[in-house]
């Protein structure tokens, strides 16, 4: 569907759950976050027959994240259920990998072809800094399990933080010369804990790769659901990606939104504005109605964020975890 500045909406995300197995220091404190009552995060059926309202709005890209999705139990199954869904197109996800190694299998066969790893670095000692917790070795186990499935598109997402993984960035980038898969540096947001960090731009990180590997060919057309840019350097197996929410504003091009683990449909990141989907399943209301409390926000969409701008009205609080990454 379209919303009013024209932009056609066909993807969403939808967070499973709140809880994760890492700790990272961008997305909450090292003693975790409140954890909200299981009885108030969507059930699975709740989750499919509302994707079932999505694909009537034109939804047909559904993205699974969290939190970390894979630590709440049977989501291979709630992913193949939601692919069965006729007008569905794709099913992907997100993980930071933790579990992917022992998942993998269920996933694939579920009819997962395209996984997110999130890592920031290759290096152990790092690795448990930023995350607190020394799992390195299991994620790298996942990435090796996933990229066992040819048809499966692997994509690593690397957030560029300066003073903390500097020295990583031209390493992480390595990866896509070894091997076919796609890494990709995607922009700090100031969100959150992510407030208290600082981000790296795009044209920094592209002039260090260019030192390391030589000059980059842009390449054009779409590898995904969503607004990154891709090159290509001399002899990569794979690709490098940039996703720039702040210094490369693409909201025109926008074409998403989000639902919570708790049932929250958010029409934009930065902003609290949306509707409460939860309220309208369990208060009783018919499909009809909720199809159309869903167009009319959609609708809404804000035309951009406004990230430059500090406390403005409604703009979002809670942390990334609770938002969905």
């Amino acid at each position: 569907m379209l919303d009013q500045y024209g932009r056609t909406i066909d993807y969403i995300r939808i967070s499973v759950t709140d809880r994760c197995n890492l700790r990272c220091i961008y997305c909450m404190p090292e003693e975790g976050v409140e954890q909200v009552s299981h009885s108030d995060i969507l059930s699975y059926a709740e989750i499919v027959r509302l994707c079932r309202i999505f694909v009537r709005l034109g939804i047909r890209h559904i993205k699974l994240t969290g939190g970390e999705p894979l630590v709440r139990k049977g989501l291979p199954d709630l992913a193949k259920e939601i692919r069965s869904i006729p007008g569905i197109e794709d099913v992907t996800l997100t993980t930071n990998g933790v579990l992917l190694g022992e998942q993998m299998k269920a996933l694939y066969e579920a009819g997962i072809r395209s996984v997110n790893v999130s890592l920031d670095t290759l290096d152990g000692d790092m690795f448990q800094r930023i995350t607190r917790r020394d799992l390195l070795d299991r994620v790298l186990e996942g990435l090796k399990e996933c990229a066992g499935y040819p048809d499966v598109r692997l994509k690593i997402n690397c957030v560029p933080l300066k003073g903390v993984n500097e020295e990583q960035w031209v390493k992480m980038a390595g990866i896509a010369r070894e091997y076919p898969v796609d890494v990709r540096f995607i922009e700090l947001m100031p969100i959150g804990f992510g407030k208290e960090y600082h981000g790296e731009t795009q044209e920094s990180i592209q002039k260090r790769l260019k030192e390391a590997y030589g000059s980059p060919r842009m390449l054009t057309g779409s590898f995904g659901n969503g607004p990154s840019v891709y090159v290509d350097y001399p002899g990569f197996a794979g690709r490098i990606g940039f996703i720039s929410a702040i210094s490369h504003k693409f909201c025109s091009q926008c074409n998403r939104v989000r639902l919570t683990s708790e049932g929250y449909l958010k029409l934009c990141l930065q902003y609290t504005d949306g509707v409460d989907v939860r309220e309208l399943l369990r208060g009783g209301k018919a499909d009809e109605e909720i199809f159309r409390v869903l167009k009319e926000a959609i609708e809404q969409k804000p035309r951009d964020h406004q990230f430059t701008v500090r406390n403005g009205r409604h703009f979002e609080q809670h942390e990334m975890s609770r938002i969905g990454g």
